[in-house]
């Protein structure tokens, strides 16, 4: 039985609760492109750029341009460098993802640094262990406003939110089309955008060993994108991390507590949005939800299947374990999982990452429900979680569900009276959505007989979907090398000494 406890807790559930004068939840990389690019001509003093990837040949506003400045982000960074004396520009991406971006034809960064301005600063990223990822994705402007979440400034993400079939636009630099994509992130200002931009400056002193300093200019004000309009007005917000255990840094498992305090204190409905459904802890604390007689309503909107050969093998596997764990747990029918379709029943890929907890909590960020987003990868998400005592809670909670809506009926194609109306008559989100299921862009059910087939050796593999960082990579990268040599060099003294 869930009660009304705080679920933000600085040192357990969060790094840090901090304060925004404006918050908004922005819904798909068309949008996100154009207002991130919107906010970067306003830069005076420095843009960090911090991602799972980057694609410098992608371009902003591919439908229509109506920007100032290149459309393509590289050439983009470049002009704008030029355009202002005073601006420098770090961009740090993940070292894999580097080199998977050599393959795509993207220019080595390497490379984009002797060509380009010297205030022009590309990195990546290899700090991390052997197979971990650095999946957050984040873009801090003058300190003052950062975007957070899913999205990534790369191929195969920009998408709107009709998710149209025919949508031409959705094409690769190299001329090849990708299908409908959805996703997510969030603006923010205040100092919860300097708490971002600490956390970004952090990760660029961890992967290159330079420090940035904080920013101190406080008259400039805040390079908030033309035409965003905010979700919250005067709201805290939490930051939650997932740090993978390096050789001089303890692992940080916030987000992981975040969401079993989420799962645990959701009184009505739980939704949520991920990429993937492997994290086992995850499941069978839902799971545990479902056998309450009173527990609630729980709605997961997933994609059809993950991205790729291989990550289908170890997360739809995976996903299919822990669905029948969850319908076996399921005996009041309060689950549901779906996964949207186009209006010509093309699924469209889930790339966000967002939960909403009743009324109380809206999670936006860059973690997915499998093990790696929960110690193994580094990760940040942000959160608003409304109080008894918070001031403006009633608004707030009226636009947390909102945010629901707003995701449901892109889903369902249908109109926010529609659902609104219909979801007062039910009284359930589930029967809600049931009843506005139909043909066109809609939600498809996951049943058993959907995910038949999908089972894999490599589900819940420590290889590919590790909870932590293992200690046997360290031993091996560390202590078994420094042995081995040890060894060698006592026997060569023994030689010698013979």
């Amino acid at each position: 039985m869930s009660d009304e406890s705080p679920i933000l807790a600085p040192g357990d559930t969060c790094w840090q609760v901090t304060h925004a004068d404006r918050l908004a939840c922005i819904v798909d990389a068309a949008d996100y492109f154009r207002h991130a690019k919107s906010a970067m001509l306003q830069a005076r003093h420095r843009i960090i750029l911090i991602g799972w990837d980057f694609d410098t040949r992608i371009k902003f506003e591919p439908d229509e341009k109506t920007l100032e400045g290149p459309n393509r982000l590289g050439r983009f960074l470049v002009w704008l460098t030029r355009k202002r004396p005073d601006l420098e520009i770090y961009l740090l991406k993940w070292n894999i993802g580097a080199f998977a971006a050599i393959g795509r034809g993207m220019t080595p960064v390497f490379m984009v640094n002797c060509v380009t301005d010297r205030r022009l600063h590309f990195e990546i990223d290899g700090a991390h262990p052997v197979g971990s990822a650095h999946h957050q994705k984040i873009v801090v402007i003058d300190d003052t406003l950062a975007f957070c979440g899913g999205i990534d400034m790369t191929v195969d993400r920009w998408d709107t939110s009709d998710h149209r079939d025919d949508n031409h636009y959705r094409t690769q630099p190299n001329g090849n089309r990708y299908g409908p994509w959805h996703d997510a992130t969030t603006a923010v200002d205040g100092d919860a955008a300097k708490a971002v931009s600490e956390q970004a400056r952090a990760r660029w002193k961890t992967a290159t060993g330079k420090e940035l300093p904080a920013l101190d200019d406080t008259a400039h004000t805040t390079p908030w994108p033309d035409g965003l309009e905010p979700t919250m007005h005067s709201v805290d917000v939490g930051i939650a991390r997932t740090l993978p255990e390096l050789a001089d840094r303890g692992e940080v498992r916030e987000i992981e507590a975040l969401y079993l305090a989420a799962i645990a204190g959701a009184a009505r409905s739980l939704y949520i949005e991920s990429q993937y459904l492997a994290s086992r802890t995850i499941a069978e604390a839902i799971a545990t939800r479902l056998r309450e007689p009173d527990g609630p309503e729980i709605m997961l909107v997933l994609p059809r299947n993950a991205d790729g050969w291989l990550e289908r093998l170890a997360m739809d596997g995976a996903r299919r374990r822990l669905l029948h764990l969850l319908w076996d747990a399921d005996a009041g029918g309060k689950l549901g999982v779906y996964y949207p379709v186009t209006a010509g029943g093309n699924p469209i890929y889930v790339h966000a990452k967002i939960l909403v907890m009743d009324d109380r909590l809206l999670r936006v960020g860059s973690s997915n429900l499998n093990n790696r987003s929960m110690g193994f990868d580094s990760e940040c998400d942000l959160a608003v979680e409304v109080r008894a005592d918070t001031a403006n809670g009633d608004r707030l909670r009226d636009t947390i569900v909102g945010i629901r809506r707003q995701l449901l009926c892109e889903h369902l194609d249908v109109a926010s009276d529609t659902f609104d109306d219909l979801l007062t008559e039910k009284g359930s989100l589930l029967a809600t959505v049931e009843a506005l299921r139909g043909d066109g862009r809609t939600l498809m059910p996951f049943e058993p007989d959907t995910v038949e087939g999908e089972d894999s050796p490599l589900a819940e593999s420590e290889l590919m979907d590790p909870e932590r960082t293992p200690p046997s990579i360290w031993e091996r990268t560390n202590w078994t090398r420094f042995r081995r040599r040890l060894v060698r060099r006592r026997k060569a003294a023994g030689s010698l000494q013979s």
